[in-house]
């Protein structure tokens, strides 16, 4: 059997694994067995004494260690009482502390949101200000457009609209201005269009008045040439074989510079034609521009033929203005073509110029009968050489004045027909038949040169007066 001191000290380590239990569960865990233990071996009062031997020294070791300690733990106390009414009040300024942090957040809560909001404000207001230069800024562009037009400046005015419309415009899409504006655009092009146009009309009239005198001075300065050619081949005989306009006396006058569009005498500036066709080829509508310029042009050409010419007025002043009009409108038809080829073709330039050739030889033709002075058909035909001489310069076709000049020629030759028939007539009345008297050597020589007599005695023998074995009808 055990003995009583090994039992003894069982039931002290079972009381120390009781007590040192961690948990309430373990505490049992640890209770329970010892008990069933102890009762199995009768030892059920000895784990009653041990367990209260435990808590008496417990207690004991608790009083003395107070009784060690109490003017500490005292003073532990009151420390730890000082504490917590540091700690109370602390809490309370932390409370009241607390209140002004939440005062001051809801404040600079408030603030915050006033700030937000004056942000938004300033945002829009930002907004407000980039839109409204814009707008003004648009607004500027179409004002500009319309002065510009008001200064006659019409191609700065198409690309300020051109810049107006790709550019600024698409910025400010979003507001009803661009809108509004983007609807004026075509009717802004268009009177940019009709303003251009009447200064072209303005240009068209010019010329029209200028014509007769730039054919005037073409045909002084084609009578300078003439002189010129003259000049050259009395000093070269050779020249005498090249005509005006060939390829050597045009070599020859080449050192004799002249512009027949922009001289002393006239200037015609085709400017307003240039930027008219310009604009419209900007604008997309040269097919239009052209037919509408070729139909005022074949207007003026009409305006431009009067109803009927005479032949018979002082220096033939209704023929030279006919043909100084025709060959003003001509020059100015060809320099159009040679400066703008997309606008004047060469078949749109020789219809007209047939035309009003046509025209001149039927007006010519139809005051022909007026005629009945030689000289003054050789004038009329100096004039339309003249006429064709200047125009095959320009290299226009004149076949067709040339044939003309061959049916003048048959007016002249019909003329002279006539004369001398009346002159025949009138010598053959008024002759008496009688030989022929001179008097004098010169008169003697002048009979002898124009007529077929073959004197019988040498020119120095002859003395005066001396009888010609024929009457004057003869010579005459």
């Amino acid at each position: 059997m055990p003995s009583a001191i090994d039992s003894r000290r069982e039931l002290e380590y079972a009381v120390q694994q009781i007590v040192q239990a961690p948990s309430d569960n373990e505490y049992f865990n640890q209770l329970l067995p010892a008990i069933k233990d102890a009762s199995k071996g009768g030892q059920g009062q000895q784990l009653l004494q041990s367990l209260t031997q435990y808590s008496a020294h417990r207690e004991a070791e608790l009083e003395r260690i107070c009784n060690t300690n109490h003017q500490g733990f005292v003073s532990s106390v009151n420390q730890l009482l000082h504490v917590r009414d540091g700690t109370v009040n602390l809490t309370s300024e932390t409370l009241q502390l607390n209140q002004s942090v939440q005062s001051s957040t809801e404040n600079l809560a408030e603030q915050k949101k006033a700030l937000v909001d004056s942000r938004g404000v300033r945002q829009n207001i930002d907004e407000a200000t980039h839109a409204l230069r814009d707008c003004l800024e648009v607004l500027r562009l179409a004002n500009q457009v319309h002065d510009l037009l008001g200064k006659k400046s019409h191609y700065s005015a198409l690309r300020a609209l051109d810049e107006l419309q790709n550019i600024h415009l698409k910025e400010i899409t979003q507001y009803k201005i661009a809108e509004m504006i983007q609807k004026s655009v075509p009717a802004t092009k268009k009177l940019i269009a009709e303003a251009v146009m009447t200064d072209l009309n303005t240009w068209l009239f010019r010329i029209r008045e200028t014509s007769q005198f730039l054919g005037e001075v073409a045909f002084y300065h084609t009578e300078q040439r003439r002189t010129r050619q003259k000049d050259r081949a009395e000093a070269f005989p050779y020249l005498t074989n090249f005509k005006l306009n060939s390829a050597i006396e045009l070599v020859s006058d080449e050192t004799e510079e002249f512009d027949i569009l922009d001289n002393e005498d006239v200037q015609v500036d085709f400017t307003p034609l240039f930027e008219c066709l310009h604009i419209h080829n900007a604008l997309g509508q040269t097919d239009k521009f052209r037919a509408e310029y070729a139909a005022t042009r074949r207007q003026q050409k009409e305006l431009l033929m009067p109803a009927f010419v005479t032949l018979i007025d002082a220096e033939g002043a209704s023929l030279s203005e006919l043909l100084e009009g025709i060959a003003g409108f001509a020059i100015v038809e060809k320099a159009t073509m040679k400066k703008t080829p997309e606008l004047r073709s060469a078949v749109d330039v020789d219809e007209l110029w047939d035309s009003m050739c046509q025209s001149a030889i039927m007006l010519i033709s139809k005051a022909l009968h007026e005629v009945t002075n030689a000289e003054v058909l050789l004038k009329i035909k100096g004039h339309i050489a003249l006429f064709i001489q200047t125009m095959d310069s320009w290299n226009y076709p004149v076949g067709a004045l040339d044939a003309f000049l061959l049916k003048l020629f048959e007016k002249y030759a019909e003329l002279l027909k006539r004369r001398f028939s009346d002159d025949f007539q009138e010598i053959v009345s008024t002759d008496d038949y009688m030989p022929m008297p001179i008097n004098k050597l010169d008169e003697y020589d002048k009979v002898v040169n124009v007529s077929w007599y073959t004197p019988d005695k040498p020119r120095e023998e002859i003395r005066f007066p001396c009888v010609l074995p024929f009457s004057q009808m003869y010579p005459l």
